[in-house]
């Protein structure tokens, strides 16, 4: 069932509806604050503006997703392979 779920990120409240489980929830929104904390405390990104901070985090939380994204395309191929080698065995015996 939907529920609205508010959150507060860099000093800004915000209204969010999600059927995901409360731990999905709170576990996502914790990573989403310590990303916008990191890009907005960093070195040379210290002193950003809220909106530009956001695109940082979301451009390296998407950076991180299609690189886990390849990465389990190939743990796939890989245990697929391994499958195929292994029934083949199976199959000679």
């Amino acid at each position: 069932m939907e529920r609205l779920v508010k959150f507060e990120v860099l000093g800004q409240e915000f209204p969010l509806y999600t059927d995901a489980p409360e731990e999905d929830v709170q576990e996502i929104l914790t990573l989403v604050k310590t990303q916008l904390e990191e890009v907005s405390q960093g070195g040379s990104t210290r002193g950003l503006p809220a909106n530009k901070a956001a695109i940082l985090t979301s451009l390296n939380m998407a950076s991180q997703y299609v690189r886990l994204k390849r990465e389990f395309a190939e743990y796939r191929q890989q245990v697929e392979s391994s499958l195929e080698r292994l029934s083949t065995r199976l199959d000679k015996t």
